[in-house]
């Protein structure tokens, strides 16, 4: 499992003085775990479909309910694996900076992830992989980070397979004003994370 603290995250060197400054937002690990659990399932649902093919072949010679059943157990297996992969993540240790309380300083070079004035963490515009807005605010999905030189063959298509996503989310309420909205929106449209048609006003937009 990749942690966020490979994911890009480097010393903060203090952001421009127009960035865009925002107050203190907390990632909920309850939040988190809804929305990487619907990310997760809304593209690796068919995933499930193995273990239950798997358990099913048998019964091309074997003709039993026995075999439905066991398709049934190892698809149910695969499903509590895959999602305690991802609710393990508001449990570890190494992981416990994605879930601090953040104020942001945004400008066209990076996201500075702030605790006080002194203490923060970089994320260059480049490890952002998407983004998504709606009604309530921004979330910006991460890049999956670069895998081990010494992973290869099976072990690296494990590791790209079932990568556990990471985002950042951006609350409409944290910004100060809503002129700074509408210059976030701007800056995401510039970097092809959001569709040039997004509004530039408090209303709903999705990627």
């Amino acid at each position: 499992m990749n942690q966020p603290n490979q994911r890009g995250f480097r010393q903060a060197q203090g952001a421009s003085p127009l960035a865009i400054r925002t107050k203190k937002s907390q990632l909920d690990t309850n939040t988190y775990t809804k929305l990487a659990m619907a990310q997760v399932w809304r593209k690796e649902w068919w995933y499930a479909l193995i273990p239950f093919a798997i358990g099913l072949l048998p019964a091309v010679i074997w003709h039993s309910w026995w075999w439905l059943a066991l398709a049934a157990l190892l698809t149910l297996l695969y499903v509590l694996l895959r999602s305690a992969q991802i609710t393990g993540v508001t449990q570890m240790e190494q992981s416990k900076a994605l879930f601090e309380r953040f104020s942001y300083e945004i400008d066209a070079k990076q996201i500075v992830m702030r605790l006080n004035e002194r203490e923060g963490r970089a994320l260059p515009w480049n490890m952002i992989g998407k983004a998504k807005r709606d009604a309530e605010g921004y979330l910006l999905w991460l890049q999956a980070p670069e895998m081990p030189a010494e992973l290869k063959g099976w072990r690296l298509w494990v590791a790209r397979t079932f990568e556990t996503p990471m985002f950042l989310q951006l609350p409409l309420k944290i910004f100060n004003s809503p002129n700074d909205i509408k210059l976030f929106d701007s800056m995401l449209r510039r970097k092809n994370l959001l569709p040039a048609a997004t509004g530039l006003g408090n209303g709903p937009a999705s990627a």
